[in-house]
């Protein structure tokens, strides 16, 4: 047999060459980072009580102290709202506490709402409210407005467990934020709002993530890739009076 011959012939035990490589990572139920599904399940786990620790851990005075920047940085970012609907939140677990930048917001004109959990795996609704009107308790005991009107919101301000540097959002994982935006348009826009000690390399984000278009901490406005001509680095922007 000459050596053509041979190398012709099948070899029946030999490994087949491994294509895996080429396959889809969603086929393998792996996520686009290389994890799988379950380890960033767990992963993310372990990472939400670590920064909600880590946030419920700052002095109350501290605490204030940044929520006044995250307010200061808001109104440098979003400058002309009179006669826009801005959906905020009630603050809950050591989250940053805007309810006195939503009086400023009514004051000036805006519409202020608050999110409303009506189902779960439900996109989340909005009802207008301002201060001193009825509310309501919701899920987790979060008030609610009771007779607001129900309206789509312009500007939806997302209150963080953490974030990325391409600006996804780490929430409490009922993913109500990514099911209500994914329903939405056109999408509003978005603002995630967190301190910066809640920042994290990649949350390892899955086909339902949704970025946020903007993420503003007490040190940092940071634009998503693409948003107001930003690269989507970690800009140090004077326009906002901001350290990096």
């Amino acid at each position: 047999m000459s050596i053509k011959d041979e190398e012709d012939e099948p070899r029946d035990y030999a490994s087949p060459a491994c294509f895996m490589h080429e396959v889809d990572p969603a086929y393998m139920g792996l996520a686009p980072s290389g994890h799988s599904r379950p380890w960033i399940t767990g992963w993310r786990k372990g990472e939400r009580q670590r920064l909600i620790d880590a946030r419920r851990d700052l002095s109350a005075a501290d605490r204030e102290a940044r929520t006044g920047r995250i307010r200061a940085a808001l109104d440098s970012v979003l400058e002309d709202i009179a006669g826009k609907s801005v959906s905020v939140y009630w603050p809950f677990r050591g989250e940053p506490d805007l309810r006195g930048w939503m009086a400023s917001l009514n004051d000036r004109g805006t519409v202020c709402l608050l999110p409303i959990v009506t189902e779960k795996s439900k996109p989340l609704t909005f009802r207008s409210w301002r201060r001193g009107e009825k509310l309501g308790r919701g899920v987790w005991d979060i008030p609610i407005p009771v007779d607001g009107e129900e309206m789509t919101p312009d500007i939806v301000i997302a209150p963080l467990v953490g974030f990325d540097d391409a600006c996804f959002r780490l929430g409490y994982g009922g993913g109500f934020f990514d099911r209500t935006l994914a329903a939405r348009n056109p999408r509003p826009l978005t603002v995630g709002v967190g301190f910066a000690l809640q920042y994290i390399p990649t949350i390892h984000p899955l086909e339902h993530d949704i970025s946020m278009d903007i993420i503003v901490t007490e040190n940092q406005v940071r634009f998503r890739k693409g948003i107001d001509g930003s690269s989507g680095e970690r800009p140090q922007d004077s326009r906002y009076g901001l350290d990096k």
